[in-house]
């Protein structure tokens, strides 16, 4: 944080990531004092595509909705969690031509006052983690927290099938619930 506000090192970046095996190699990138108009007022979180082994292969233009989230490290539960969908026309979505694309994101995830409070859920021990998902099957917004909630040490594909058991357990919910109140509303409907 000292480095951000006396401009010494403006960013962090996070280690390059795959979105799978053979997908789309990428990486984020954190303003603690914020970037452009957030500038000492917000936490700005980028996206950036990197060029990587498999890109030959790939689908481009890159299109699939972009989580952030930030832990709440008190147990709360209480995490930030903002989204974006890509410009599909924009050059930072588009095949990459150099080692990595122009960054993409969210200028105002979190405000610095909050992050920079002596004894706040986000900062433990001088570290925060930052999570970025990548959806790629249209995850609901009443599911994505359930989703985020996991935890990180279990591998994705036990991410993704736990997260397919809780769609479908909601979606059977649902289902029993509908027919519940039509039944109501039908045998209302007979007492006249």
């Amino acid at each position: 944080m000292a480095d951000a506000e006396s401009e010494r090192q403006t960013s962090i970046y996070s280690p390059p990531f795959y979105s799978s095996p053979t997908g789309c190699k990428m990486r984020i990138r954190l303003y603690l004092q914020g970037d452009g108009n957030a500038r000492r007022t917000h936490m700005s979180l980028f996206f950036l595509i990197m060029r990587g082994e498999y890109d030959a292969i790939l689908k481009w233009p890159f299109n699939f909705k972009v989580t952030f989230c930030l832990f709440d490290q008190s147990g709360q539960q209480r995490h930030v969690i903002d989204s974006f969908r890509p410009d599909t026309k924009s050059n930072s979505f588009q095949r990459p031509r150099s080692e990595m694309n122009i960054a993409s994101g969210i200028p105002k995830f979190f405000p610095l006052p909050m992050i920079l409070q002596h004894d706040n859920n986000y900062v433990k021990d001088d570290t925060m983690y930052i999570k970025c998902l990548i959806d790629f099957g249209d995850i609901s917004k009443i599911i994505l927290p359930y989703a985020l909630s996991l935890n990180p040490a279990l591998p994705h594909q036990v991410q993704r099938n736990m997260i397919q058991a809780e769609t479908e357990r909601r979606v059977q919910l649902q289902q029993q619930s509908t027919p519940a109140t039509i039944t109501t509303i039908n045998s209302t409907n007979n007492n006249f």
